[in-house]
């Protein structure tokens, strides 16, 4: 079994709460680390939902954190009170074996378009070093706002 790993508490919360109180980065880390996944942007959102109820099962005190009326400007602040209250970092465990619904993120992005591909552009590696992919990306972007 996989050891617990210590997360700030911002990270956490990030996940039980709809606000975000850490980079993306930090994100991405804790929810790749409870799924067992490699996460894209588009797939936080779904992780969040089905690994919020893991953490608060692990510290079911968190159920209580009340972020109504948490905003840019008091963001920190209420961090800091939180951090008075719960402790700075917690150990988190990973998710069990059926918490997590792995899905392919090209499939998933799709489904998340009601199936039209023609709204989905794959850009590969080389894509920057190649001018006529940008202007059709550009093109793309003009179309789909149209």
């Amino acid at each position: 079994m996989e050891a617990n790993v210590v997360f700030d508490l911002g990270t956490i919360l990030s996940v039980t709460t709809p606000i975000l109180l850490t980079n993306i980065e930090n994100l991405y880390e804790i929810l790749n680390y409870m799924t067992g996944d490699n996460l894209f942007t588009h797939q936080l959102p779904r992780a969040a939902n089905e690994m919020c109820p893991v953490i608060l099962e692990q510290y079911p005190q968190l159920k209580d954190v009340d972020t109504t009326g948490v905003n840019r400007e008091n963001w920190k602040e209420f961090l800091d009170e939180m951090i008075v209250k719960y402790g700075s970092h917690l150990p988190i465990s990973p998710c069990g074996l059926f918490s997590h619904k792995k899905i392919d993120p090209q499939e998933e992005m799709i489904s998340m378009l009601n199936g039209d591909e023609s709204k989905l552009l794959l850009i590969t590696p080389d894509f920057l070093d190649n001018e006529g992919e940008q202007e059709r990306l550009k093109r793309h972007l003009r179309d789909m706002n149209e």
